[in-house]
């Protein structure tokens, strides 16, 4: 069996991605920095809400904050997502090995 990361982290990941608001401020940060706010004015809830969706993926690793003055700003920290990425990819030769083997009893077998 393949060693991974401690499966906590990958399942942080994977549940950090798995809500739609989060994959958007991912997919926002990713162009830069940006405040609070700023991401919490693109989504159509209050800003208490919104800041549990940061949580999560601060827990995930995938987010971190700092503050200045007094505006809290969001960066992402991409290496979080190697856990995930590298089960995914352990994964994904094993899925298309087996679909290549299928294709091929197919072909031979029709």
């Amino acid at each position: 069996m393949v060693e991974f990361a401690a499966a906590a982290d990958v399942d942080a990941v994977f549940h950090a991605l798995a809500d739609r608001t989060r994959r958007d401020v991912v997919e926002k940060l990713r162009g830069g920095e940006a405040s609070v706010s700023a991401l919490a004015g693109q989504h159509p809830m209050s800003l208490a809400a919104f800041v549990k969706h940061l949580a999560v993926l601060e827990s995930a690793g995938l987010v971190l904050s700092t503050k200045k003055g007094r505006t809290r700003w969001c960066r992402l920290a991409p290496a979080a997502l190697r856990p995930a990425e590298e089960w995914m990819r352990v994964h994904g030769e094993l899925w298309s090995g087996r679909l290549d083997a299928l294709e091929r009893h197919l072909e031979e077998h029709p």
